[in-house]
């Protein structure tokens, strides 16, 4: 791999280190890699005034929220990245959902503006840059949605096929929708998504495709910039908090590591909590975390935030790793907790899909159980784009999930009227 600076890759378990020269997904014990900077060769200070004299560029490779951050991302040439300038995303005020959480100064930082519509796309430009560094022909992940989206987008800006393993049945419109139209080669399986990243896993193997699901260590790396951007957004002033919706677990990984990097670096000079909040439904870290045991896979998630519907995450020990290093806690909510959440979300004037809006269900409970002080600054990710699951929303807004224990509680429902003047104005009458 032509990479500009030392990196290399290392065990998160026995520290084994590898170069670059091939392609791993995974030490020779069995467990995941890290991607290791020379951190020790970089100026902390003159790092930040390079990103800070790239902030407000209007073109080229590092006018990117990603590749800004190049020399902890991935150093490589500009002419070997792929990007479709991804990041730069709204931190916004959370407004009526601060309010809902009882927070009072609470920013939401919105992924979904990104170009597929998640945060996926900030570690498949990384992680698409690697696979032409590495003179792959072929990428392939499994997905509960985004992920597909993101990669097939890449691809195709890439020019190199795409194959994506998606659990039948089990993947929102939204965002099935994205994979087929951007080309992606969509594979149907019987079972859940651990399932089908099982099945990536011994594909590509066998058949020499690259591998883009968040076991990927470049995944990782391109997703640190969420943290990056929301610490140069804030001048560099540290919130006392980031909150995080936790699935496949790689994204919180991702922000703990680079928050590591810079606070050695000098960069910070605090280190704020961070909370990964779950699904009730699909929660294996909350449930080690709550009950000091071991690691155990839910076997049959089961969420209507599909984003987050993983039963079995490849990233724990990272996640883990890192929320012991901030003093983080993990969270759970449950499937009103969430959609009630999102619904405060969405009349704030921001929206987000289910599984982001975890971020503000957790805030909520984390205040009232007291572990967060309404004080304190709190900044919340929202992964996806509210038009990623356009069913979630109307059926709320309907009220028609409660097979699925749901009830609108904050429903704003059609209303059906006669096609006259008369029937219009006794309506909002009523309502104005």
């Amino acid at each position: 791999m032509r990479v500009n600076t030392e990196t290399h890759l290392e065990c998160v378990s026995c520290g084994a280190t590898y170069d670059l020269s091939e392609i791993m997904y995974n030490c020779k014990c069995g467990d995941i890699l890290d991607v290791k900077h020379d951190l020790d060769s970089i100026d902390g200070e003159v790092l930040k005034k390079k990103w800070d004299d790239r902030w407000g560029l209007k073109r080229g490779v590092v006018s990117s929220g990603v590749w800004r951050y190049k020399e902890l991302i991935l150093n490589t040439d500009d002419k070997n990245i792929i990007t479709k300038q991804e990041g730069n995303t709204r931190l916004y005020p959370a407004g009526k959902a601060g309010e809902y959480a009882g927070l009072n100064n609470f920013l939401l930082k919105h992924e979904g503006e990104n170009p597929s519509g998640s945060f996926k796309d900030r570690g498949m430009t990384c992680g698409i840059t690697a696979a032409g560094l590495y003179n792959a022909k072929v990428v392939a992940c499994a997905s509960t949605g985004n992920t597909s989206a993101s990669m097939a987008a890449y691809a195709a800006v890439w020019g190199k096929p795409s194959v994506i393993f998606i659990p039948a049945g089990k993947i929102a419109y939204g965002k099935l929708a994205q994979a087929l139209a951007y080309g992606g080669i969509t594979l149907q399986i019987d079972g859940n998504f651990d399932d089908a990243m099982t099945l990536v896993q011994e594909v590509c193997a066998e058949m020499n495709i690259y591998l883009l699901n968040s076991i990927n260590p470049f995944r990782i790396e391109g997703q640190k910039a969420i943290g990056f951007e929301v610490l140069q957004q804030l001048d560099w002033e540290v919130p006392d908090w980031f909150i995080i919706p936790g699935g496949n677990l790689g994204n919180n990984s991702a922000l703990t590591k680079g928050l590591q990097e810079l606070y050695q670096l000098g960069i910070i000079s605090k280190i704020p909590r961070v909370a990964v909040i779950q699904a009730e439904g699909a929660n294996p870290l909350y449930t080690m975390w709550k009950n000091g045991t071991d690691f155990e896979a839910v076997k049959d998630p089961e969420t209507i935030a599909t984003a987050i519907k993983i039963g079995n995450p490849v990233s724990w020990k990272k996640s883990i790793r890192g929320l012991e290093w901030c003093n983080g806690v993990v969270e759970e909510v449950t499937e009103q907790e969430i959609m009630d959440a999102k619904a405060m979300v969405d009349r704030a004037g921001i929206g987000a899909e289910p599984a982001s809006c975890c971020s503000v269900a957790g805030a909520k409970k984390l205040v009232d159980s007291g572990v967060i002080h309404p004080d304190e600054k709190v900044v919340g990710i929202l992964t996806g784009n509210i038009l990623k699951d356009p069913d979630a929303v109307v059926g709320y807004h309907k009220d028609t999930l409660q097979e699925m224990g749901i009830n609108g509680t904050y429903a704003n429902s059609p209303v059906s009227v006669k096609s006259d003047m008369q029937s219009v104005k006794n309506i909002l009458d009523s309502i104005i």
